[in-house]
């Protein structure tokens, strides 16, 4: 391969405005996998991506050889150690990125066995560790609600560390049409304080959508309104709340509790 130098070059420029810019990102459909972990388990899990990058100086690292012996089409782009520190968005910049489509969401099921459902969670960071959460609990459909931060930005990405390609990940959905029409129970996560019942004495071994709503306001009161339970987790301790995706992982895996009881 020749080594780019160039800021003017295509790709670079194409690179750089996917990896740091959503809109850009949306625009063109197009995600940007930072790091060679990202970029494995997207190779592992769908296939080849439409192009790769590595920095010069990891050109010989023989993970990146055995990751571009895997690459028949994919264009491969050798850039100066400098340009992939541009591009990448990493606080220590990674030796390969790689881009890729970003994948097309199912319609989920309306008898779907289990759905985690996110309202206006803006932390891309409690997305991500939700979504390897659900991946973990071998839950596969999740649903985002338009205000939501956007599942395939790269801070997303890097903490749900390869959980999306294993996800059906469904976003601007319109959470209260959708649990009008599903056909399992679904269980909205309130406060202590909300008069709900205790997670764990309810019966989640039918179908189930978990509604996990903002960090700081909760779920909305129509979508509450409308759940077919109010459940909280019950902390004999002096905190009076969790993190949302320490919640969120709290409910996939009482889930996962249940249903393995039952095998």
């Amino acid at each position: 391969m020749k080594i780019i130098r160039s800021r003017d070059n295509l790709f670079v420029k194409q690179l750089v405005a996917l990896a740091h810019s959503s809109r850009e990102r949306k625009k063109e459909g197009l995600t940007v996998l930072d790091g060679i972990h990202l970029v494995r388990a997207y190779m592992d899990a769908i296939g080849e991506p439409v192009a790769v990058a590595i920095s010069e100086s990891a050109e010989a690292r023989a993970e990146v050889l055995e990751l571009l012996s895997r690459c028949h089409t994919a264009s491969r782009n050798l850039l100066a150690d400098s340009l992939m520190t541009s591009a990448s968005t990493l606080d220590s910049p990674a030796f390969m990125m790689a881009i890729v489509p970003t994948p097309v969401a199912e319609i989920i099921p309306d008898n779907a066995d289990a759905v985690l459902a996110l309202e206006d969670v803006q932390d891309p960071g409690n997305i991500g560790s939700m979504l390897r959460s659900a991946a973990a609990a071998g839950v596969r459909h999740v649903a985002l609600s338009k205000t939501c931060a956007f599942a395939w930005s790269p801070k997303v990405l890097r903490a749900a560390q390869g959980a999306h390609f294993s996800l059906n990940i469904s976003e601007g959905v319109d959470l209260v049409e959708f649990i009008w029409r599903f056909q399992g129970q679904s269980l909205a996560l309130v406060a202590q304080t909300q008069n709900a019942k205790a997670l764990f004495a309810m019966d989640i071994t039918t179908p189930t959508a978990i509604l996990i709503g903002n960090e700081g306001a909760g779920l909305s009161a129509q979508l509450t309104s409308i759940a077919t339970h109010r459940v909280t987790i019950p902390m004999p301790g002096k905190i009076e709340s969790l993190n949302a995706a320490a919640a969120g992982a709290i409910c996939l895996f009482e889930l996962v509790r249940q249903r393995k009881a039952l095998q």
